[in-house]
């Protein structure tokens, strides 16, 4: 792949895209908002003839709110001249609103609070269905993480924003860690972007940086994503810059190097992680939130002295899938309200809002779960199980990845080649291998089985499925190598995809299957790199379509039939095993995994 003038290949010159100047005074932001208008001007965009939509004109009305949702329900999307439109109109309203928004009841007498939607159009529907459109007399707070999973995270980013603009004293957004420029890419929410793609992302990008990041109810009610840690203060994050922050898991923008950062940027950026990324405990005391990469566990005393310091007596925060939609926890001070229903699969769980009305702000919490077929009554037992069986086989999936290492473990364990370990050896070597802190030795039983005298017949770990790749050279190790990666190479491929066209070149992929085969210290001809490339080329058009890379893969279990993967929860989602928890993962999962992984290694390099 050719260099850029400054040497650098294409895949790093794309990773590092984000890494924009430091904006220290006025100019310097007017500067920047001349570039990014002229960059992504909407008068440039022609509408088509043959354009079926809905024509926006500004300022918005509530009637016009009322035909885009009415042309979302059928199946219409909205120009990408008007989208920009409103995203620049959104982006100048944000830009005039604090970092820490202050919310009144003193007119409507009642307030409604809404978790993570995930892309999940249907659950926002069923909200206004039940609880009405915003109004003056009907404020909302929207939570954060209104995009990323589902397929409908534009349409939902159009309707919130259309919402703020036309009841912009009515209508409070915070910022998720999904509002998140590498969350996006992860995630890919705005793949569904099609048509001036790089402008509408790039555009999207900022004013997510923008959002505000808390909100304060009568003074009484504290309003943020993730949670707080002891050290989080209201005062110090209503003075930094929030829009510097185009990423949360990046350093603030023109601070590439995290060594160099003062001791007052360091601060901040730990602050704004804490706030949307931690996760209330039961345990008193704060501990780094190890499993999500950020942000930490905060327990009930850290909540107690957060709420006097503050002069306040309660938290809402999201973040976290509940099977019922809600939870209270530390004393009933902290309320998780979470609005995706049916976040795993059909039926898995609950949504939910709260409202909050009276001079005391006293909560009614409404649930519901939206479903487009008719629905039968699932109880909580069922609910958990649906999670639980999803879990172990997206647990059983990532075992199939690293079964060559795992094999290799057990094997040291088994001195006498017997095929057989003790229960505990067997828990070593998974954690030791998997670098995850799960419950092992409850998982075992449903993993694996064991002989006569107990001991783990290690070799059953993989006896439930199989994992192929159309590529056989090189044995299994490359095909475990490209399958436990997938999710980071599909991340790589949408970065490389600038125009959404949903290809990249052959030589594109050469050299992401050269970098990754380099991190995990294989040694792979390059001629065998490019007959990796080759075989999942189905058409032969020297193109790569990621479809087709997942497309070589087949997992089939031990009958021979194909495994279909879905979106299904992680290994670490909040189900019940046997009554031992285990916690849900995220995107920035682990922090070992996470310096080892395929992008951590190529911001090395950048």
């Amino acid at each position: 792949m050719d260099p850029d003038d400054k040497g650098q290949p294409r895949i790093l010159r794309a990773l590092s895209v984000s890494h924009r100047p430091a904006i220290s005074d006025l100019n310097s932001l007017e500067k920047e908002d001349n570039g990014l208008f002229c960059m992504s001007n909407p008068d440039d965009v022609i509408v088509e003839s043959n354009y079926k939509g809905v024509h926006l004109s500004f300022p918005l009305t509530h009637i016009q709110l009322q035909s885009l949702i009415k042309s979302f329900k059928s199946k219409q999307t909205l120009h990408a001249k008007y989208l920009l439109k409103l995203l620049h109109e959104t982006r100048s309203a944000l830009k005039q609103i604090a970092n820490v928004q202050h919310a009144t009841t003193s007119i409507a007498k009642q307030i409604t609070v809404c978790g993570d939607l995930h892309g999940k159009l249907d659950d926002l529907y069923m909200i206004f269905h039940k609880n009405g459109l915003p109004s003056v007399d009907n404020p909302y707070i929207f939570n954060g993480d209104f995009v990323d999973r589902g397929r409908h995270s534009v349409e939902i980013i159009i309707i919130l924003f259309s919402c703020f603009l036309i009841n912009r004293n009515e209508v409070y957004l915070n910022r998720g860690n999904h509002e998140d420029h590498v969350m996006n890419i992860r995630y890919g929410p705005l793949c569904y972007v099609f048509g001036h793609a790089t402008k509408l992302l790039r555009l999207l990008e900022d004013v997510f940086s923008w959002l505000p990041i808390a909100t304060v109810i009568d003074h009484k009610i504290l309003v943020l994503h993730g949670g707080i840690s002891d050290t989080v203060n209201l005062g110090f994050l209503a003075k930094i810059d929030r829009h510097k922050f185009l990423s949360t898991l990046h350093p603030p923008r023109g601070q590439q190097d995290p060594q160099k950062l003062s001791e007052n940027d360091l601060r901040e950026w730990k602050q704004v992680l804490d706030i949307l990324w931690s996760d209330p405990r039961v345990q008193n005391g704060c501990q780094d939130n190890t499993f999500r990469g950020g942000g930490c566990y905060f327990g009930p005393d850290v909540t107690e002295l957060f709420l006097d310091h503050h002069g306040m007596k309660r938290i809402i925060r999201s973040h976290e899938c509940k099977p019922d939609g809600y939870e209270f926890t530390h004393n009933n001070k902290v309320l998780t309200i979470f609005s995706a229903s049916n976040y795993y699969e059909e039926g898995s769980n609950k949504g939910a809002y709260v409202k909050l009305h009276g001079p005391d702000l006293e909560y009614h919490i409404v649930q519901y779960m939206s479903s487009k077929v008719v629905s039968r009554k699932v109880t909580f037992a069922q609910r958990v199980t649906h999670v639980e069986s999803s879990a172990i086989t997206s647990l059983r999936e990532k075992l199939l990845g690293l079964k060559t290492e795992l094999m290799n473990e057990f094997k040291r364990y088994d001195k006498d080649c017997s095929g057989r370990i003790t229960h505990q050896d067997w828990c070593d070597a998974m954690e030791k291998v998997m670098e995850m802190e799960l419950p092992w030795r409850t998982l075992r039983t449903k993993l694996t089985r064991s002989d006569y005298d107990g001991k783990v017949l290690y070799e059953t770990t993989f006896e439930e499925m199989r994992l192929y790749h159309r590529y056989s050279g090189n044995g299994p190790t490359i095909t475990e190598m490209l399958y436990r990666q997938k999710d980071n190479l599909e991340t790589v491929f949408r970065i490389l995809d600038r125009d959404n066209s949903g290809y990249i070149s052959i030589e594109e992929f050469e050299e992401v299957i050269a970098l990754l085969t380099r991190q995990e210290d294989l040694n792979i001809p390059s001629d065998q790199v490019k007959d990796i490339a080759l075989s999942i080329d189905l058409n032969n058009d020297g193109k790569i379509d990621f479809n087709e890379f997942l497309e070589a893969f087949r997992i089939v279990d031990q009958c021979g039939k194909e495994q279909i993967t879905r979106d299904v929860p992680s290994v670490n989602s909040l189900v019940s095993i046997d009554s031992v928890y285990i916690r849900r993962n995220s995107t920035a999962m682990g922090m070992k995994r996470k310096q080892s992984s395929l992008l951590g290694d190529i911001r090395e390099v950048t």
